[in-house]
């Protein structure tokens, strides 16, 4: 997710930055949070424990968190797996789908911008015998339907491509690319995380096989998620990835999380009630930032689509600035960089350089994501804050 920053400004009290990091995570909800709560104490069976009260009630909780949770997305509650979040999820799905396929010389497509939950995996595929494809983005991150069909091949088991992406908020065509991969016979996955609970999202509309999501990008717990596994038509088969019990169809073993899974579906919920509202109030104050942003400061640029994207980000590169320096500076906003730590250095995002950029203009270059709880008095204070930082090291 890159290099977060979060500083706090001293005087006679404490402050906190201004939070636009909301990408990288979200605060609870209080509404999710007080549906919650009763599952840590009162309410603490084992949705497993078919054989009394407490049990029956967390398998009743379950299951109705279980229906809110496919409501947003489209789907059917029996198509929804508990996890422990979107990386888990990947992981089922793209190794799921690869171990249980019975193809030789087995090949999965990707995208060269997709999240390390995504990569990871397809390079630790790539070592136990698969082939992968990486497709690259055009400069403004948008990977084309007739790119993933010039990669399909015999062999192809899975196309996996990220909905909306984390660093520059783009939106790829993920219906269009499921109708191309159904069309040979291969399954299509989404990583989803960014978009679920920002965009309507609907996996029966778009025909997708498998969509990943967490609950901690939608206001709800961290430690928890869901995967969309179809049942319509040909239900999509998986390899299970944990051993220890039938749970979650087979599919996830384990003690079901009660706490967490009330908390993700309340989230839900929540979102389908005020996605329009909450996309109308981000995308207005994100225009707002970024407009003021690119009109004081003299070079600056937008990194990715600015007409296909999520309604809560825009990713900014200041050219000719110093990228650590400019991260260290901007002390009263808390941002995420398009860089990514390592022991001893800071790298450019393999997102922006995948889009073209050089390595100083990625490290240059700064995500800002808005929330439900952003104000206009927030973005002003920020816009003010990031031109005063960057004329200042311009002119030095």
């Amino acid at each position: 997710m890159g290099l977060f920053l979060y500083f706090c400004v001293k005087n006679t009290n404490t402050l906190h930055p201004i939070y636009l990091d909301y990408n990288a995570t979200t605060p609870v909800d209080e509404r999710v949070l007080a549906a919650m709560l009763p599952w840590f104490s009162v309410q603490f069976g084992n949705a497993a424990s078919r054989s009394h009260l407490y049990g029956w009630q967390a398998d009743e909780a379950v299951e109705l968190a279980r229906q809110h949770t496919a409501a947003l997305i489209g789907a059917d509650a029996k198509e929804i797996v508990f996890t422990s979040g979107a990386t888990e999820s990947n992981n089922l799905a793209i190794k799921g789908v690869f171990e249980v396929s019975s193809l030789a010389n087995k090949h999965i497509i990707t995208v060269q911008t997709e999240h390390r939950a995504v990569l990871d995996v397809c390079e630790n595929l790539a070592r136990r015998g698969a082939v992968v494809t990486y497709l690259k983005p055009a400069t403004d991150g948008l990977v084309s339907p007739q790119q993933v069909r010039n990669a399909l091949r015999p062999e192809t088991v899975l196309v996996s491509v990220m909905q909306a992406h984390n660093e520059i908020g783009v939106l790829q065509p993920i219906g269009q690319m499921a109708q191309v991969a159904h069309q040979n016979g291969v399954l299509f996955h989404s990583d989803a995380t960014q978009a679920v609970g920002k965009i309507p999202v609907n996996v029966a509309a778009d025909g997708v096989d498998l969509l990943s999501f967490s609950a901690h990008k939608l206001y709800g717990p961290k430690g928890v998620g869901a995967l969309y596994v179809r049942r319509q038509k040909t239900p999509v088969l998986l390899a299970g990835q944990m051993d220890g019990g039938r749970h979650e169809r087979g599919l996830r073993a384990g003690t079901l999380n009660v706490p967490g899974i009330v908390g993700l579906g309340e989230a839900c919920r929540l979102a389908k009630l005020e996605i329009d509202s909450n996309a109308l109030l981000m995308s207005s104050l994100r225009d707002t930032l970024e407009n003021t942003i690119l009109q004081k400061i003299a070079g600056s640029f937008v990194n990715g689509s600015q007409t296909h994207r999520l309604p809560n980000v825009t990713n900014i590169a200041f050219p000719n600035i110093d990228g650590e320096q400019l991260l260290l500076n901007l002390h009263r906003i808390a941002v995420s960089s398009g860089s990514a730590c390592t022991s001893a250095s800071v790298l450019p995002s393999h997102v922006l350089k995948a889009l073209g950029l050089s390595d100083a203009q990625a490290q240059a270059s700064v995500r800002f994501s808005l929330g439900k709880y952003t104000t206009p008095a927030d973005v002003e204070m920020a816009a003010a804050h990031v031109v005063e930082v960057v004329q200042k090291m311009a002119n030095l």
